[in-house]
């Protein structure tokens, strides 16, 4: 229950300040998914990030910024 909690609040944060997640609820919502559905969808995205992250011992870097750089 709370290890849900947490990675609710943390997609609903990341929502509003990380452009990747951002563009990935938007996208869905566009679709016709429903709120909390792409809620969810996020923190599932969020939760295979931290994996990779995790699994990889990088630090995130955004695809965004690799395409720059």
């Amino acid at each position: 229950m709370v290890r849900s909690a947490l990675f609710y609040m943390a997609a609903l944060s990341a929502i509003r300040f990380n452009p990747v997640i951002r563009a990935f609820y938007e996208k869905l919502l566009q679709r016709g998914k429903a709120k909390k559905v792409a809620l969810i969808a996020c923190a599932h995205k969020l939760l295979t990030f931290l994996s990779a992250i995790v699994k990889s011992q990088r630090p995130w870097t955004s695809p965004r910024e690799v395409v720059a750089a």
